[in-house]
């Protein structure tokens, strides 16, 4: 614009002397000379019009063009005024606001090791203050951590939009106009404080993360390593020496430890129990001295300082949780000691009971004293599980789903399992108060035949005549037949029998004298009620014959039936009669009629008279 204004001051200046000149009245000379030359006078005239008209014509263009100009600097002045009021307004409208937000926003607080620098509020375009918080974050901290640093290139760089403050060629923290508003400071002053913050961070890092502090920590490291070798090394020779010395020494002072006949601990299993003992301190204290360097080396480097209490948590914490876990515990588990010492003391007074029952001196109509030990033995389960079931619930994590879904387990795979063994069980309780049979008694079982001598609730084992021991489990017993000799025997008393056969040719009633009298000549036969002979059969060529007699020998009831058969042979050989049964033909060429003759009267007859 100032070039125009020259130029139209220098146009003005041209023209106002050509209107002079032509304002001037001509000299006689010249009008002589012009009259002389009007030709050549009236063409410069021409021209110098021509010249004015161009002139006058960019004068006033250059005028309107002064005038227009002037009007758009007008419209560009008065449109900046009002984009300053704008922009004011809105400076301090947003000033208001931040005003307004500052009591309620917590803006995210930029913190370094535990140690808070500085807080920022507001955004830096899309980015959010805890973005911008984590940047700066990742960047002091490797710049502090860098083995090599130097302080003085940190520093602020301001620009149009924002001043950063950097270190080398790497932002750290932008800080905007939005920012300084927050902080009520301007913009560059607020970046020189931030740069001052930093940097003290950043040399504090340093101090502590920098290649001297390595090297320390290498130094560090390699005297701890070397402690740690030479103590185990001294543990190891110190118990080694001292082992045998020590074992020597309370071998000769303490006794052997003897349960009634048992020997628990001799001499040699004492020496081993010492011996293992100081192995177990040994490594216990090699264990220790490793726990305790393991942290030092750790806590030596800042960077593994964290694994320290990491690796101190692995051992302290286990035992703070247990040692915690036993004293909220503390409660259920008097309650529990309270329980176990109310049954052990009921247990006690039903004990009582039953040794005297047991014994006889204590007598209830209806209850044998063999019942004694079985019924102590139902009331003792009935009551532990009702002792276990009061228990259950105080129990550490039994309300826990994983613990009862054991207990459940374990209740399926021991119900599954065990159904022969509960079997077994029922069958020797109703085989306790059924009583058929006792330990001692001669019983038959199928094909088994002997003497009880084990009744338990599972199994009932006899020994036979062959010194045999047949373990029979209880369920089978109960349903099968079995045959009590020795409960017979004391009773009614049992009956010894034999069989045999003779021939038509003999009479009956030899027959029976002959038998009899060989049951009577047996010994262990009774003679009340006497022995008596039944005929079993007529065969086609024989007659069968029963002995019968009573003895009250039920456990040497095979001895007697020997006995009785030796004298049935003598007592027949004596009188003549051949036992044998013979076989005869249809043919009777010279062969008597096999009739016997008739006694006068029955053996039997005979005999009671």
């Amino acid at each position: 614009m100032g070039q125009s204004l020259q130029k139209l001051w220098w146009l003005c200046i041209v023209w106002l002397s050509v209107a002079a000149s032509f304002g001037q009245e001509p000299a006689s000379e010249v009008e002589t000379q012009e009259m002389a030359s009007g030709s050549q006078t009236i063409s410069i005239l021409d021209s110098l019009k021509a010249v004015n008209d161009s002139i006058v014509g960019e004068l006033r263009h250059q005028v309107q063009e002064l005038k227009l100009q002037g009007i758009m600097m007008q419209e560009q002045l008065e449109r900046t005024g009002m984009n300053a009021r704008e922009d004011s307004l809105r400076q301090a409208e947003r000033k208001a606001r931040i005003d307004s937000l500052r009591n309620v926003t917590q803006g995210a607080p930029l913190v370094v090791e535990g140690d808070t620098l500085l807080v920022i509020y507001a955004r830096k375009g899309g980015m959010l203050p805890e973005a911008r918080v984590a940047a700066a974050q990742s960047k002091i901290l490797e710049t502090g951590k860098s083995l090599s640093m130097f302080i003085d290139s940190i520093y602020v760089f301001d620009s149009e939009v924002s001043t950063d403050v950097m270190a080398g060629e790497n932002v750290i923290l932008s800080v905007t106009d939005l920012d300084a508003l927050w902080n009520n400071k301007e913009r560059l002053q607020l970046a020189e404080e931030y740069r001052s913050i930093i940097s003290s961070k950043v040399t504090s890092l340093h101090n502590t993360y920098g290649l001297q502090q390595k090297l320390q920590g290498m130094g560090w490291v390699a005297l701890i390593i070397l402690g740690l070798v030479i103590l185990i090394v001294l543990v190891v020779r110190l118990f080694r020496r001292w082992k045998f010395r020590v074992t020597r020494k309370l071998l000769r002072s303490i006794k052997t430890v003897s349960i009634k006949d048992y020997t628990l601990l001799d001499a040699h299993r004492l020496g081993i129990v010492i011996i293992v003992v100081f192995n177990f301190v040994r490594f216990l204290l090699i264990l220790l001295l490793i726990l305790t360097s393991v942290p030092m080396l750790f806590s030596v480097f800042p960077e593994t300082k964290t694994f320290t209490y990491t690796i101190l948590g692995y051992v302290w914490k286990p035992l703070k949780d247990i040692f915690a876990s036993i004293v909220a515990y503390m409660p259920n588990l008097f309650k529990i000691i309270v329980i176990i010492v109310c049954f052990h003391y009921l247990m006690r007074a039903i004990r009582y009971f039953r040794d005297e029952i047991a014994s006889g001196r204590l007598k209830l109509n209806g209850f044998y004293a063999d019942w004694a030990l079985p019924t102590y033995t139902i009331l003792r389960v009935l009551l532990y599980s009702f002792m276990f079931v009061m228990i259950w619930p105080l129990l550490p994590n039994s309300d826990s789903e994983i613990f009862q879904g054991v207990s459940v387990f374990i209740g399926v795979i021991v119900s599954l399992g065990s159904s022969s063994i509960v079997g077994n069980i029922m069958a020797g309780l109703v085989m306790t108060y059924m009583r058929p049979f006792h330990i001692g008694d001669y019983i038959r079982f199928g094909d088994t035949e002997g003497e009880v001598i084990e009744k338990s609730m599972l199994v009932t084992r006899i020994r036979t005549r062959k010194n045999e021991v047949v373990t029979i489990p209880n369920s089978n017993i109960m349903s099968a037949q079995t045959s009590n000799f020795t409960l017979s025997a004391r009773r009614y008393g049992v009956l010894a029998h034999t069989s045999i056969t003779i021939g038509y040719d003999e009479p009956w009633q030899k027959i029976e004298r002959l038998l009899v009298e060989a049951a009577l000549a047996t010994d262990g036969i009774k003679k009340t009620p006497p022995p008596f002979v039944i005929i079993k059969s007529l065969d086609d060529f024989y007659v069968e014959y029963e002995i019968n007699a009573c003895t009250d020998r039920a456990r040497t009831l095979p001895v007697v039936h020997s006995t009785l058969r030796q004298n049935i042979l003598d007592h027949f050989h004596r009188a003549g009669v051949e036992i044998m049964s013979p076989h005869i033909e249809a043919r009777r060429d010279n062969l008597p009629v096999q009739i016997p003759a008739v006694e006068s009267e029955p053996f039997a007859q005979r005999r009671q008279k």
